[in-house]
């Protein structure tokens, strides 16, 4: 194996250490994370009562990890605006105001997901 490759092989193996330390940061630290994921496995739980069909699983993961992805990400833009600007600023507010409504359609959308797949199935 050349030295090119071998750096290649190298720098995916430090993008997934990476990748696999700021999960398990978010998933033992973050709040809004650890929450989600509770409201997640709970749907889950309902999922398995429900006996939703496959399509219905998949949409389900789908809205799950676009809220926890969504979370992740207006985290990141928190703990930077924080960590750029530490005293309140009306810019870094509307910044974070701005992460936080992305997180709101996300979380929009899980629920309108939710409800066209488990409505039925209760009335």
């Amino acid at each position: 194996m050349n030295q090119e490759k071998i750096s290649f092989i190298s720098g995916r193996i430090k993008s997934v250490t990476y990748a696999v330390k700021g999960f398990y940061l978010l998933i033992t630290t973050e709040h809004s994370i650890i929450t989600q994921l509770i409201i997640s496995t709970a749907m889950c739980f309902v999922g398995l009562y429900f006996k939703i069909s496959s399509v219905e699983w998949m949409f389900q993961i789908l809205a799950t990890g676009l809220v926890l992805t969504a979370e992740g990400l207006n985290t990141a833009i928190e703990k930077m605006c924080d960590y750029l600007q530490p005293n309140f600023d009306k810019k870094i507010g509307f910044i974070k105001d701005i992460a936080a409504g992305a997180v709101t359609f996300a979380a929009l959308t899980a629920v309108i997901i939710g409800a066209i797949i488990y409505l039925p199935k209760i009335f």
